[in-house]
């Protein structure tokens, strides 16, 4: 049996219309810890796992983001199991990333963090990338 390619679960992102109306509802009322923030996004704390729920003002339909070691050779790899590359990789702020939909039609996108994960401040802003873990 080969090496499982993906990781964990990275984030849920969820479209909201309003950053400060899905605060007020994901974390006053549902009670998750803001982990990160920027202008577009807002990172929320799933207390039993590393994975996060991602608030976003980008109209798009919820998307899951699963973890992996590398973007592109994960992309590879699943193509040649059977799946499609929607959108090729490319870089994102914490790393690299890939859209793809396996023979079933499910889309997700796979990632990895080889730039490292975000650094936020002490108000949770986010202020750069901590240094990847080797």
């Amino acid at each position: 049996m080969s090496t499982p390619l993906i990781k964990s679960i990275d984030c849920v992102r969820l479209y909201v219309a309003d950053l400060e109306a899905g605060l007020a509802f994901y974390h006053d009322q549902l009670g998750h810890e803001i982990i990160w923030r920027t202008p577009t996004a807002v990172g929320l704390r799933l207390p039993d796992s590393e994975a996060e729920i991602v608030l976003h003002t980008e109209r798009q339909p919820p998307e899951i983001d699963l973890k992996v070691d590398s973007a592109p050779a994960a992309a590879a790899r699943f193509e040649a199991a059977g799946g499609t590359i929607i959108v090729p990789p490319f870089e994102i702020q914490i790393g690299q990333a890939a859209v793809v939909q396996d023979p079933w039609g499910n889309t997700f996108v796979l990632l990895d963090t080889t730039k490292g994960l975000l650094l936020t401040d002490a108000d949770g802003q986010v202020i750069g990338n901590a240094p990847p873990e080797t």
